[in-house]
């Protein structure tokens, strides 16, 4: 079976958000050289000013010029990961361009691997609510083009996460996803860039946000 590579031309640019901490992420790219990201925190006004700061954010470039979006859809704060998500399905329909979501967890994952070169599977964890813990263990792809899924974003009690990294079988390297999320924006356009060049091309009302939890008790 052969996979067919796609890639984007000079002229065409893909944009990330990032949204689900108070912090506003944007990264946009060509993938050929022209890449630039900027982090914003914004605290309890990101619903007010994300609109603006991406109005600026994307100058030179204009909408025409966007081949797709990609967005954090969490896990992550309730308000924020449904602005990023939201924000980037209208986008997409408007566009009518593709919009790929992308896990939270993944891109703290790949912000780690592809800095450190690592091989060894990568454990992500992440205070949730209500005491709970957010887990998922990643493995980086052989090739390093991305991450493969070996244990998919999950709400544990921090008991139960223990006792998953107890048996897991492997060997695992454990990131803590504590501050400072909305930096990997290059991250999660970099994971969105790998599936948009193996041909996926998602509509913009696939992109869903990943709770965990619900907000109200």
């Amino acid at each position: 079976m052969t996979i067919q590579v796609e890639y984007l031309t000079s002229t065409k640019y893909a944009l990330s958000l990032h949204t689900t901490t108070p912090e506003l992420g944007l990264a946009i790219s060509n993938f050929a050289g022209d890449t630039r990201s900027q982090v914003w925190d914004l605290g309890r006004d990101l619903s007010s000013y994300v609109h603006q700061y991406l109005i600026e954010f994307i100058k030179p470039q204009t909408w025409t010029d966007l081949a797709f979006l990609a967005v954090a859809q969490g896990p992550g704060g309730f308000t924020g990961t449904r602005i990023g998500v939201v924000l980037a399905r209208t986008l997409g329909q408007q566009l009518d361009i593709p919009v790929l979501g992308i896990s939270t967890l993944a891109a703290v994952a790949w912000s780690y691997a592809s800095k450190n070169q690592e091989t060894i599977a990568i454990a992500v964890e992440m205070p949730a609510q209500r005491g709970q813990v957010f887990g998922a263990i990643y493995q980086p792809s052989p090739d390093n083009s991305g991450l493969i899924t070996l244990l998919a974003d999950t709400v544990f009690t921090p008991e139960a996460w223990q006792e998953t990294l107890a048996n897991w079988k492997t060997d695992y390297q454990l990131i803590a996803a504590n501050s400072g999320l909305a930096a990997t924006v290059t991250s999660i356009l970099e994971l969105a860039y790998f599936d948009w060049q193996l041909g996926k091309r998602p509509y913009w009302s696939e992109a869903l946000p990943y709770y965990g939890q619900h907000p109200v008790v």
